[in-house]
């Protein structure tokens, strides 16, 4: 118990500094412009409601999630620094309880060696300092804690905690899996869960999956402006190397980034020696599961871990919402953590237990250095975009958010400027050729948007944005009955539309 309770510590306090910090981009529509994340009793009452508002189109279900920030909002009136505090918290019950889990397989030292690369690695700052990573850390708290109680027979928890898991956020599906394979690796020595123990897991993860089509699948047709209009074969030519650079990141997080989309990760339409690398690491790490799951659980039960919380988010199977995003790395990490302690424990019986700590405070010291480096990014919106463009300047969305920081600062050449910038690295968003035909529409520049709006609507014929775009396009050429037509169109299809629309039809 004492490797896990300095585990906590270490984790929360890395992240204290967080307390100063404010709402940043997701966080604006999720917590701080969500009603339902305002008070407890909003938020259950909002139980059967999209994780996203319904004018984002995104879906999603997560109302644990959203009931947590709501108790937030009540204890703090709002404040994000408390909000952040409790991410440290989340976080810090997350590395406490996959410390206690790797115990029964490893050494204390080893355990706690684990603990410590898992509270503190870089990785885990985006899911820890953005506050809607908190749907990553309850999602972990619920998988981990849902383990731990089917090991000492608390079969109501267990099914509890896997709830939880569940409606913190979707990979939360696999506590029952989670649950099995860490059973199984238990050997010959393991105890029989009760079938009951495996009937109730089945029955409320078919009840998740239940809801999840019926309140939150609208999230599962916003794909990565990347992958609209591609095929498996050019999907897998940009998901294989995003596969191949989440392991770097895992085991070397030295360059991070907000975005990894097109040019961070390059819009390839054909395989490449990253891909082939990405194809490695698929093999690899199933097959690192097989071969160490006698001689090294800790390391095969991880692995399993790694693969499953992964899996959904990466466009192997389909298409999602991002190319990688480092919060979604938040479980794999566990499988770094359970590497180190395999070596600590090699170089424990190899070279003694003083050169052993010695090597594990230099790695540990090292993500913790890196982590506290990373934290200001993450700061406010206006940090966080600064850095992206020092950092990753070849990231078009970081140039495309410049743009709209810029126009609505009316700096009218700076935005124009941004927006080529933006369409010179990626030009296959349609969100992004919406987004900037509104701009020059509004300018009166009808011949330079009216291309982008014909490039929005024929990849995307009913997005809202590009129906705005077409909308102003037709209203500022003077056509008032095509851009009647038009919204009336949009808001029969989005109703919420229609606060948009009037200030143009009053």
């Amino acid at each position: 118990m004492k490797p896990a309770v300095i585990v906590f510590v270490a984790a929360v306090g890395l992240y204290l500094p967080t307390v100063r910090y404010g709402f940043v981009q997701d966080d604006r529509a999720i917590i701080a412009a969500n009603p339902a994340a305002h008070s407890i009793g909003a938020a259950l009452s909002a139980f059967d409601d999209p994780y996203w508002p319904p004018e984002s189109g995104a879906g999603l279900y997560r109302p644990v999630t959203i009931l947590s920030y709501a108790v937030d909002w009540a204890l703090a009136g709002g404040r994000p620094g408390w909000l952040h505090l409790m991410n440290a918290l989340w976080h810090g019950v997350a590395a406490f309880l996959i410390t206690l889990i790797l115990t029964r397989w490893l050494s204390p030292l080893a355990a706690m060696a684990a603990g410590l690369v898992f509270a503190w690695h870089p990785l885990h700052v985006e899911g820890v300092a953005s506050l809607v990573g908190r749907a990553e850390l309850l999602a972990a708290v619920g998988i981990f804690a849902a383990v731990l109680a089917a090991r000492r027979g608390w079969w109501i928890a267990a099914v509890a905690c896997a709830v939880l898991a569940m409606l913190s956020k979707e990979h939360g599906i696999i506590a029952g899996v989670a649950i099995l394979i860490d059973n199984w690796l238990q050997g010959p020595e393991r105890r029989r869960y009760p079938v009951g123990l495996w009937i109730a897991l089945a029955a409320v993860t078919l009840g998740f999956v239940a809801a999840w089509f019926a309140i939150g699948r609208a999230g599962a047709s916003d794909v990565a402006a990347v992958f609209i209009g591609r095929g498996a074969a050019d999907r897998l030519a940009v998901a294989l190397p995003a596969i191949a650079r989440a392991a770097q990141l895992l085991v070397w997080p030295a360059s991070l980034s907000v975005d990894y989309g097109p040019q961070v990760i390059a819009a390839r339409t054909s395989l490449s020696i990253a891909a082939l690398l990405g194809a490695m690491v698929v093999i690899a790490v199933p097959l690192l599961f097989v071969c160490c799951r006698r001689r090294a659980p800790a390391v095969a039960f991880t692995a399993a871990l790694a693969v499953l919380s992964y899996l959904p988010t990466a466009n192997l199977l389909f298409p999602s919402g991002v190319v990688l995003a480092e919060r979604n790395l938040y479980l794999a990490v566990v499988l770094t953590a359970a590497l180190v302690a395999l070596a600590c424990e090699w170089a424990s019986s190899r070279w003694g237990q003083t050169p052993a700590i010695a090597a594990l405070a230099i790695v540990t010291l090292a993500c913790g250095a890196r982590s506290l480096v990373r934290l200001p990014a993450w700061r406010d919106n206006r940090s966080q975009l600064l850095t992206q463009l020092a950092e990753h300047p070849e990231s078009y969305r970081a140039h495309l958010s410049a743009a709209a920081v810029l126009a609505g600062l009316r700096d009218t050449a700076g935005a124009r400027r941004e927006y080529r910038v933006a369409d010179s690295l990626f030009a296959g968003d349609p969100h992004m050729d919406a987004a900037r035909a509104l701009y020059l529409a509004g300018l009166g520049d009808t011949a330079t948007a009216g291309p982008l709006v014909r490039r929005a609507r024929a990849a995307m014929p009913n997005e809202p944005i590009a129906l705005r775009a077409q909308f102003l396009l037709e209203w500022v050429r003077g056509d008032r009955s095509s851009a009647l037509a038009v919204a009336d169109s949009a808001q029969r299809r989005y109703p919420w539309e229609h606060k948009w629309y009037v200030t143009y039809l009053q």
